[in-house]
């Protein structure tokens, strides 16, 4: 199972200048579409003066939720190239634009896809780039005296945390990669006493 995705730590910046037209292009961290209205709004307000503000994001572990947009410029000329960056690398969770100046030459269909596409890598190149796991969460609930059981099992698991609430019972929230999940929950659920209920929610590490 596949449970990793690559996205980035923090904002990025890059540059590049084709035939006197200058691209300043941004990677972002993200995690909703609204964060992404929120950004591309401060950086049209920042860049007023800009012919164009051009983007692509990517969302989700599956890489399935994605835009992009043109701003203007010929018709899959600017978004897509970025958008192409963006699934070149195998990144999510991000959003690139690239503000324009132009710079008096026009430069055609070719010479802007190669531009975009080149200042999207530009801000890619320059981002610290980190793989992920996703995690499915389980809840188990056993008496004390099963307690040295069920942690033998988890300290198998290099990959699993927990956090813990023992009151008169114990109760444990557990997370474990989803490549390990299945094996993690049926060598619990076969200890005797021990109930294991995956929740919906999913974790991202």
């Amino acid at each position: 199972m596949d449970d990793t995705f690559k996205t980035i730590v923090k904002e990025a910046e890059g540059y590049i200048t084709e035939r006197k037209s200058k691209f300043i292009s941004y990677i972002f961290p993200i995690k909703t579409e609204e964060e992404t209205k929120t950004i591309l709004e401060d950086y049209r307000k920042k860049y007023y003066n800009a012919h164009h503000v051009c983007w692509a994001y990517m969302l989700g572990p599956t890489r399935e939720d994605f835009r992009s947009n043109d701003d203007g410029e010929p018709s899959g000329t600017a978004g897509r190239p970025i958008l192409g960056q963006i699934n070149s690398n195998e990144l999510t969770d991000v959003l690139i634009l690239v503000v324009r100046y132009f710079g008096g030459t026009q430069l055609g269909t070719g010479g802007l896809i190669k531009a975009y596409k080149e200042a999207a890598a530009a801000a890619i190149e320059n981002a610290k780039i980190v793989t992920k796991t996703i995690d499915d969460t389980y809840i188990l609930q056993f008496e004390y005296p099963l307690l040295n059981e069920v942690m033998r099992i988890l300290n198998q698991h290099d990959e699993v945390k927990w956090t813990q609430n023992f009151t008169e019972t114990c109760e444990m929230e557990i997370n474990i990669r989803q490549s390990q999940s299945q094996q993690l929950s049926q060598l619990l659920s076969s200890i005797y006493g021990v109930s294991v209920t995956k929740t919906e929610k999913q974790a991202i590490e």
